[in-house]
């Protein structure tokens, strides 16, 4: 879907929602809407969402300040579920079992060393609680 202006000849622009479609191997257009009686700050929000952009006046005015994995964290723990892994490393569930396969995909994921995978989050979380930054690391 895209917003397009048609030219008049005697009168202002028509101001359309269209969508393209192939027919027979051609490009067609279809008319889903007139926006002509819309106002014009109304037709440029709409197309800067239908082009996936921000509203405008927003750009920059947030920024991601972190991003946490899940997705591929929820595959390998669905991987190890369906092999039965974790009912391999203990049959009844328990802190210890949950801990070695948080060990298991962490490794998966990361590839780091065992102690570099027992440290990390916690050095991670203390760096968190002391603002971040370069004293994160130093932590």
């Amino acid at each position: 879907m895209y917003v397009t202006r048609v030219p008049n000849r005697a009168s202002p622009p028509a101001v359309l929602l269209r969508e393209s479609y192939r027919e027979g191997g051609k490009m067609k257009n279809r008319t889903l809407a007139n926006l002509s009686s819309w106002p014009e700050a109304k037709v440029e929000a709409l197309s800067r969402a239908l082009k996936g952009l921000p509203p405008a006046g927003l750009e920059g005015a947030f920024g991601i300040s972190r991003s946490l994995p899940h997705g591929h964290v929820a595959a390998v723990l669905g991987t190890v579920g369906s092999l039965g892994l974790d009912e391999l490393i203990d049959p009844a569930s328990s802190r210890q079992r949950d801990l070695v396969t948080a060990m298991i995909t962490a490794a998966v994921i990361d590839g780091s060393s065992k102690l570099a995978t027992a440290r990390g989050p916690a050095r991670r979380d203390r760096g968190q609680l002391a603002g971040g930054g370069a004293r994160a690391r130093l932590l």
